[in-house]
Parts: structure tokens; C-alpha cells; sequence
């Protein structure tokens, strides 16, 4: 049945995508999205009927080399069986949903092989994401890790005829390369050091690592924390964590599907996934969890806050996923993995359904992607309407408070996260940081919905007259994922984020009682600590996620004072009603405040000037450096002096050659005497006649 699971979308990729002329195009677009929909369906019954034990299923053998040995296997425990149904299920909606968006594209009108390559890249791409998260050792999932590079190129770049299209893809597959340099550093260092990049091995040594240290020039660093670095360097590459986030809103170049594909559940998820299969060596690398969550609840803040003046209704989505990642880092950071998780399978549902809702809108309103040209839409588009409204409960936090999880999806994860940052920093930087975040998240995307189905029509007016709701094959997936969006988080909550030997014997760990020590110490900060009851104590190799017996943050999270309970829901009161006031009461205010706040203002439009620093910092270098090697070293060395050489000596020996070879006998006889006067000459002065 795994088996099945990961090749279904390779057989669909490979028969859409080179079968389609013999099958007909029609067919094997049919054929990649019934294989993913099986993958699908398979996913679920794995996930479902998953009984917490570990296995691995041999694929083939693979590579061996010296002593490095790693077989292609299927490693499947609670961690896989929850990206696979994240995965598959999101792809095979995307897949039914580009039926009606890909069905006629003005940018392919001489291109009959636009729409089954466009299905092929789909299912490439969901083979290549399920390759990671399969994956039985580093060197399998950083095959798939590449093959996601290579497909999402493909993705965003799909409208090869466009420019901007071409850039952004090239510019999102050179910023992985980045993330991807220091990820198979990670993984040089652990063979280096293990001896092997199978996760079993590396999991069982992760002890050790902690008390290894390796000298680099004048630093000494601990093995644990290097190479939990360099492996969070690769997240923050897929995962579009500040830095190297650059890419994610430019790919939105890519068709609305391809955004919601990459952006909602896989490539962006991929790096959250990583931190959380490490985890028993981020539990030994102390300095390297602070990292991330340092600069997680940085990006969370910096992307809501980009989002709030964006007015492009696909890369205001593209800047809350960018924010929403931050939150899982944060939850990754402070030894929660279960969370970060929760908030990756609650985030695909209704990021999904919002992407692929914004596409809707775009498609009925003839590709017109601004916002300020919406407005009044409601009736146009009645059943996306919804679907986006769900969306956007979900994603603000809307539900009862001091429940825990009777409310939508994204209400049980995110203030689960909050409360796990409150306990994991002490209140600190993290929490605060997290809470503000909540509070834009909710004005952009209150704003995203009062500019576009409220207020009065904008824009061009015959594009409104003529919008129309979206065709059947568009609007069942959103009902899908609406779904998801209202009870994901409710389902799930107590197996991701309810007491702690409940979360660890739903990921599959083994359980005992903590030793008394740390039930005292625990209790000195919380007085509620006789409630822990157990922490995992196994080896680190033998769950899906590890948590080390002195990490009791999932614990503590549970017990954090009722004033951070209720933050996230205060934050989301507030973010809709200065939306509601912006755009509804007085909707010429949001224009004043701009201008009365113009570099502020400017300062968030250009996303803080970041692509900005890089062009001159970067591009311009490599730029200068490239016309200097081209100039000075190709031009004046090469051609000026090399070349020049060259082209005076060699026609010098060649013209005196050819006159050497005159053809008459004499000047040969000439050439023999003058050879043995050389000759007796030479023995002569040197002696060698004696």
C-alpha cells in the first residue's frame, strides 16, 4: 500500500506527461489526477489505521559506497503518515481544481501540450515531496528535497513566455541553493561523524553528538549544535524563513493551482518536517533551538507585517504563509514538534482553500489579481465567498476562548503555538512577538475580505459586470478543504496537543514516569506540575518525534497563566476591528494613513527593502564581478595578451617553417652542415671529445 502511495503520482507524471499524444490529452490528465486521488485514499487508510509502531519498507537497494550504504526504503511512522495525508490530499484537490482553471489559458493559444505537461509537472512534484517525507536516511530525502527544487522550477515558471514568470523562478531555485548548501553540509557532517546518513544511526549517536566538539579555524565548536545549524539552514531555504524568504512571493508568478500546491501543504512544509524528523538532534543542540526560535517569531512578525499594505490578493496569502511558517518554527524551537505539526496539517486545510479561492476570484474576474479593483463581490461569488470566509476563520483564531479547541482549525493550532511560546521563553521575545503577529494576521485578512466582497464595485466596470462564480470542478474542492478548515483542529487536538504521554503514544514513543527530581522542579515554577505524568525516556531512534525527559514544555504550555490563553483571541478582536473601520466604516482612512505615514508606509510596501539590499549587495557584485572577468580577464588577458602572443609566435615558427621546407636538395644539404657544426661545436666546448 506505501508502495503504491509514493510511485502512483511518478506513473502519473510519466503517463501524462509523454503518453498524453497516444493516450489523448484529455485522458491523461483524467488518469494523473484518478493515481493521485488513490494516493490519497491510500494515505487516509494508512493514517487512520496507523498503530504507532515504526517501519521501514525496502524499496531497493541503492547506494553503496565504501562504507556508506543507504537502500531506497519507506520509513513510515506517525510523522510520515501525517505529511502523506497533507501532501496527497491537498495535491489531488489541486489536481480536480486546475481541470476548470487550466481549461483555457490565453497564455497557450498555439500550445495544445500546455495542459497535460502542466498535470505532469503536478504529479512529479507530489512524488518528489513524497520522496522527503518517506524518506529512510538524509541522502533519500535530499534527493526528494531536490527533485521539489527542480519541479517547483518548473511550477513557477510555467508561463515561460513571461519575463517576470522566468525570474522568479530562477530567482526561487537560486535561493534554495543556498538553503540546500548548508543542508548537505548537515548531512557531510553527520556521515562525517556517525558514519552513516541513516536515521536510525543517526538518531541513536545524537547523544554523543552532544558531547563531540570539532575545531574550525579559531572556533570550537559542539557537533549538535553545528550540524543542527547547518540542517536549519536548509529549512529556512524551502521554509521561506527570514533571510532567505525572497522567493516566496515572487513565485506567485506561477499559476493560482501551483501556488496552493507549493505555499499551502508541501515545499514551504518541507522545512518544518526536517526540524521535526531531527528532533532527537535538536533536542541535544540547545543554541541551535534558540535560533529557530529567534529568527521564527522574527519572520512571523516581519511577513504580517509586509502582508498588511500588499494589495495583490495572491501575495497577501503567499506573506501569511511566510508568517504562519514562523509559528511552526517557533513551536519546532521550543521542543513542541507535535504543535509545530498540528499547525502544519491545520494550515494546509485553510491556506489551501484560501489560495485556491483567491483563484477563483481571479479566474471569474478575467485574471485581474489587484484588490483595489474588487470590491462588492459577494453576489458574484457566492460559494467561493464562503469558502474564503471559512478560510479566514481559520486562519485569524476564531473560536471560544479558554477552550482549547471548540472553534475553527486555525483557532486550536495557533493558540497552541502561543501558549508553547509563552512556556518555552518565559513570556519572552517569541511570545510577544507571536501575539502581534495574530493581531496583523487578522487586519490583512479581514482586509483581504472587505476589499474584495464588501464595498462598492472597482475598477474596470465591464470585468465586473461580466464576473461570473467558477465552474463545479473548482468550487468541490474548496468544499473539501472547508472541511478540513472547521474540524481539523478540533479532531486533532488532544492527539497533537493534549496531555504529554497522550501526545507521545500517539507518535508512537514509549512512556514511563519522570524521575522525582524533575516533577520538583517543574513544580517550583508551576504548582500544577503533580499533573505531568509522563515524558518520554526511550531512545531517541524509536519514535516519530523525540522529547527529551527534561523537555516539559508540552506540559507546561497547558498551564500558562489566562491571560495568554486569551492573547491570540484579543489580537484577532482588535486586527477586525480596525479592518471593519478601514474598510467598511470609513474606507478613505487606510489612504490618509498612508499618507500621513509615507516612509512607513513604503517601508512595508517594499518589503523592507530587502530585495532592494540584495540587488545591491548580491546582484550588483556578481553582476560587476561577472564584467570584470569578462573585460579584464577575457578581453585584456586572454584576447590581449594570450591570444596576442599566440597569434604573433606561432605565425613566426609556422612562416619560418614553411621556408625550411623549401623542397631543393641544396638547402637540406645546408641544413645537415650547419646541424654537424652545431654539434661539433657543442662536444668541443664542453669536453666531450677528450
Amino acid at each position: 500500500m506505501e508502495t503504491i502511495i509514493l510511485f502512483a503520482p511518478l506513473v502519473g507524471a510519466i503517463l501524462c506527461g509523454f503518453g498524453w499524444k497516444f493516450m489523448g490529452e484529455k485522458p491523461a490528465q483524467i488518469t494523473a489526477t484518478a493515481l493521485l486521488f488513490l494516493s490519497m485514499l491510500l494515505s487516509w487508510i494508512v493514517f487512520l489505521g496507523f498503530d504507532g509502531e515504526t517501519q521501514q519498507i525496502p524499496i531497493l537497494r541503492w547506494v553503496e559506497s565504501g562504507t556508506l550504504s543507504t537502500d531506497w526504503a519507506i520509513r513510515l511512522d506517525r510523522l510520515t503518515a501525517t505529511m502523506l495525508i497533507v501532501v496527497t490530499t491537498v495535491s489531488a484537490l489541486v489536481h480536480l481544481y486546475s481541470f476548470g482553471y487550466m481549461a483555457h489559458d490565453e497564455n497557450f493559444r498555439d500550445d495544445e501540450s500546455y495542459r497535460p505537461r502542466f498535470f505532469a509537472y503536478l504529479s512529479f512534484f507530489t512524488f518528489a515531496m513524497l520522496m522527503l517525507v518517506t524518506a529512510d536516511n538524509l541522502l533519500q530525502m535530499f534527493f526528494g528535497w531536490e527533485g521539489v527544487g527542480l519541479a517547483s522550477y518548473l511550477l513557477i515558471g510555467f508561463y515561460y513566455r513571461k519575463p517576470t514568470a522566468n525570474a522568479a523562478a530562477m530567482k526561487a531555485f537560486i535561493v534554495n541553493r543556498v538553503g540546500d548548501f548548508g543542508f548537505a553540509l548537515g548531512i557531510f557532517g553527520l556521515f562525517f561523524l556517525v558514519d552513516s546518513v541513516n536515521f536510525s544511526d543517526v538518531f541513536a549517536a545524537a547523544p554523543e553528538l552532544a558531547e563531540t566538539s570539532l575545531t574550525f579555524l579559531w572556533m570550537e565548536l559542539n557537533a549538535a549544535n553545528l550540524i543542527a545549524f547547518l540542517l536549519f539552514i536548509g529549512a529556512m531555504g524551502k521554509s521561506a524563513q527570514l533571510i532567505l524568504h525572497t522567493w516566496l512571493p515572487d513565485a506567485m508568478e506561477g499559476p493560482t493551482p501551483v501556488s496552493a500546491l507549493i505555499h499551502a501543504a508541501t515545499m514551504v512544509t518541507a522545512g518544518v518536517f526536517l526540524v521535526c524528523r531531527m528532533s532527537p538532534v535538536f533536542e541535544f543542540a540547545p543554541e541551535a533551538k534558540t535560533f529557530v526560535v529567534y529568527l521564527g517569531a522574527t519572520t512571523a512578525f516581519f511577513a504580517a507585517s509586509v502582508g498588511l499594505v500588499q494589495n495583490d490578493i495572491k501575495r497577501v496569502i503567499a506573506y501569511s504563509t511566510c508568517s504562519q511558517l514562523g509559528y511552526m518554527f517557533v513551536a519546532a524551537g521550543v521542543g513542541v514538534y507535535s504543535v509545530a505539526m498540528f499547525h502544519l496539517l491545520t494550515h494546509a486545510f485553510f491556506k489551501a482553500m484560501l489560495f485556491l479561492g483567491a483563484g477563483s476570484v481571479i479566474h471569474g474576474m478575467h485574471h485581474e489579481q489587484d484588490m483595489r479593483h474588487y470590491g462588492g463581490l459577494r453576489k458574484k461569488f457566492p460559494y467561493t465567498f464562503w469558502a474564503m470566509l471559512i478560510g479566514t476563520l481559520a486562519i485569524t483564531g476564531v473560536g471560544i476562548p479558554l477552550t482549547g479547541w471548540i472553534g475553527f482549525a486555525g483557532f486550536a493550532s495557533k493558540d497552541a503555538v502561543i501558549e508553547s511560546a509563552y512556556a518555552g521563553t518565559a513570556g519572552g521575545y517569541a511570545f510577544w512577538m507571536l501575539v502581534i503577529a495574530a493581531l496583523m494576521t487578522s487586519f490583512y485578512s479581514w482586509r483581504l475580505m472587505f476589499m474584495t466582497f464588501w464595498g462598492k464595485p472597482r475598477g474596470d466596470k465591464h470585468t465586473h459586470e461580466h464576473a461570473h462564480e467558477s465552474p463545479t470542478v473548482m468550487l468541490v474542492p474548496l468544499g473539501v478543504l472547508a472541511i478540513g478548515a472547521i474540524f481539523a483542529g478540533a479532531i486533532w487536538y488532544g492527539s497533537f496537543f493534549g496531555k504529554t504521554n497522550e501526545v507521545v503514544k500517539f507518535f508512537g514513543g514509549d512512556y514511563g514516569k519522570p524521575a522525582e527530581e524533575l516533577v520538583e522542579a517543574v513544580a517550583e515554577r508551576n504548582p500544577k506540575a503533580s499533573e505531568l505524568h509522563y515524558v518520554m525516556e526511550s531512545a531517541p531512534g524509536e519514535a516519530a518525534i523525540y522529547i527529551a525527559p527534561e523537555n516539559t514544555i508540552l506540559h507546561e504550555a497547558h498551564y500558562v497563566p489566562t491571560w495568554v490563553k486569551l492573547s491570540p483571541f484579543v489580537a484577532m478582536l482588535l486586527g477586525l476591528g480596525v479592518a471593519y473601520l478601514f474598510y467598511i466604516v470609513n474606507p478613505a482612512l487606510p489612504a490618509r494613513l498612508a499618507e500621513n505615514q509615507r516612509p512607513l508606509y513604503l517601508f512595508l510596501l517594499n518589503k523592507w527593502y530587502f530585495d532592494e539590499l540584495y540587488d545591491v549587495v548580491f546582484v550588483r557584485g556578481a553582476k560587476w564581478l561577472g564584467r570584470f572577468f569578462w573585460k579584464r580577464g577575457d578581453g585584456d588577458v586572454i584576447d590581449g595578451s594570450i591570444n596576442g602572443v599566440a597569434m604573433g609566435i606561432v605565425p613566426f615558427f609556422a612562416r619560418l617553417s614553411h621556408r625550411m621546407q623549401s623542397g631543393y636538395i641544396f638547402t637540406y644539404a645546408f641544413a645537415m652542415v650547419l646541424g654537424l657544426v652545431v654539434l661539433v661545436t657543442w662536444i668541443t666546448i664542453s669536453g666531450g671529445a677528450n
